[in-house]
């Protein structure tokens, strides 16, 4: 297979007629998982078939049951790093950092709050304030390792026993500032059983940003770092169906099916009425309103069915978010 060049972003541009209101929905603050499963593949596994309109209710231990052979299971590798650190400023206060990306060497792009009370350089610790970029995010020079926290997302209010729960059991590459949370359902065991591949994206910012602008297409992701190996790209490419784990997955596959190189940045914003070029089915979890994520999944099942898919979920109890249930899209 001939190689790509590298380092080519991707943008899509969104329908214009979809208007961000159409993500909101009510969920009882119950419904929010606030921490995993004992064993991750008994989390709740809602299976929507396109084709018929038959909504089931498993477990995702069932997951083979619906996705056996010749399909390709394609995963997301990527591993979060300990990205949360809690600092103390010069005068005393506290300042929370959230690494996002690693820019080059020791320096790195973050977001930090109280932003207001940060200025450019002041030292934190290990941390050196070099960039205000706006709206909380800032360069930074960090020194050594990151060696912070788990980077759980603000919904989560109690703490994590066990940092190796909010990363999936094939996570490998390290640099997401956040899991890709459709993968935290399988077991080695489970993952045995399936043809799986490999893709890597690093997620970022557009994770804890939700959609602020009035319509779709005002809004623009933050490009994210991928790669995907040759031959992992010819088996992916030849496989006669592929089910992608997680949004992430699916904005690799369908950046380099439209010509993307094998290794740069994505800013691939998936909507409803986008074309799937490569992704025949895909296992997701519950996403927060105004999410992209959820556009995304809206363009994939349909926004109607998508609507209707989590009113089912809301009335059937099932966990919401990070650590929450899945969904199979066929």
């Amino acid at each position: 297979m001939a190689s790509r060049s590298t380092d080519m972003t991707l943008t899509f541009i969104p329908d214009v007629g979809m208007r961000t209101s159409e993500l909101d929905y009510e969920l009882p603050a119950e419904l929010i998982a606030q921490r995993p499963l004992e064993r991750r593949d008994e989390s709740r596994l809602l299976v929507f078939d396109r084709a018929t309109g038959a909504v089931e209710h498993r477990r995702f231990r069932d997951l083979g049951s619906f996705i056996a052979s010749p399909t390709l299971v394609v995963v997301n590798d990527t591993r979060v790093i300990p990205a949360r650190l809690m600092l103390e400023r010069p005068t005393g206060g506290r300042t929370e950092v959230l690494l996002l990306e690693r820019v080059e060497g020791d320096v790195w792009e973050a977001l930090a709050r109280p932003s207001r009370r940060l200025r450019e350089g002041m030292k934190l610790g290990p941390v050196e304030l070099l960039e205000s970029l706006g709206e909380g995010l800032w360069r930074l020079r960090l020194s050594g390792e990151p060696g912070g926290e788990a980077p759980l997302p603000p919904y989560i209010t109690e703490p994590l026993a066990d940092a190796e729960r909010y990363q999936t059991v094939y996570a490998e590459e390290s640099g997401s500032a956040a899991a890709p949370t459709a993968g935290l359902h399988f077991t080695p065991e489970l993952l045995a059983s399936l043809d799986v591949e490999r893709v890597t994206l690093h997620v970022g910012l557009d994770t804890f940003r939700p959609v602020t602008a009035e319509t779709l297409a005002d809004h623009r992701l933050h490009s994210e770092r991928y790669e995907v190996g040759e031959e992992a790209w010819a088996r992916i490419e030849a496989a006669p169906h592929v089910t992608a784990v997680g949004t992430t997955t699916v904005r690799v596959l369908e950046s380099v099916a439209r010509g993307a190189s094998l290794a740069g940045r994505t800013d691939l914003f998936i909507t409803p009425g986008f074309e799937l070029r490569r992704v025949d089915s895909l296992v997701t979890n519950f996403h927060l309103p105004r999410s992209s994520l959820l556009a995304l999944v809206m363009a994939v099942a349909g926004v109607e069915e998508t609507r209707r898919l989590y009113e089912v979920a809301i009335e059937e109890r099932y966990r919401f978010y990070s650590f929450g249930d899945a969904m199979l899209i066929l």
